[in-house]
């Protein structure tokens, strides 16, 4: 039996791991921010929010600012469970021998 647990698949895509870490620290952020920290073509970020979303791990809600569309997107707490699960395995790799 190994020690090192699987990594959670729906985290370990590097553009949905940098969502949930902008979210963890700001609990809830605009799309276009997200874009914006992560570099990530609008394209692509849709996809990866809506994988989130389906998951369970955040919210999403559209609705209009001024005349024009607004996404917000906020972490639930099974998202805050799954991450702290996360980064635990993660350090189980890093430290192994402890």
């Amino acid at each position: 039996m190994t020690r090192f647990k699987e990594l959670d698949p729906i985290l370990h895509s590097q553009l949905r791991l940098a969502i949930i870490s902008l979210l963890i620290g700001t609990e809830v952020a605009e799309f276009t921010y997200i874009r914006e920290q992560t570099g990530a073509t609008a394209g692509n970020l849709s996809i990866q929010i809506t994988k989130l979303k389906e998951a369970g791990y955040i919210e999403v809600e559209k609705k209009f600012r001024n005349n024009y569309p607004q996404t917000l997107c906020s972490i639930t707490d099974l998202g805050r469970q799954k991450f702290t699960e996360y980064v635990n395995d993660l350090k189980d790799y890093l430290n192994p021998n402890i």
